[in-house]
């Protein structure tokens, strides 16, 4: 199994709640996806990102089909690129 987690800094941090709306959207439309959970960050402090992304997938294949996936980088890369500062990831085997 593979890990793919993300934090997003936004320019503009009320769009919190969208952005958290719009990477849950991917369940049931991204097959590759096995668990999917995104929140929001409620601390505000000076390290915090605004947005979690956690996404569980079978195996690295698996990764890279859901990195091209139409539904993923049409809408929510789409989304998220235009309204992302910054953003960190990790991806790791379990």
């Amino acid at each position: 199994m593979v890990r793919h987690i993300v934090c997003f800094k936004l320019k503009d941090a009320s769009k919190k709640e969208e952005a958290k709306e719009i990477l849950l959207s991917m369940r049931g439309r991204v097959p590759e996806v096995k668990e999917l959970e995104a929140g929001t960050d409620f601390l505000g402090s000076a390290r915090s990102y605004d947005v979690f992304l956690g996404v569980l997938l079978e195996d690295r294949a698996a990764l890279e089909a859901y990195q091209k996936d139409p539904y993923h980088v049409g809408v929510v890369k789409k989304f998220m690129h235009a309204e992302t500062q910054s953003s960190v990831a990790v991806d790791f085997e379990l």
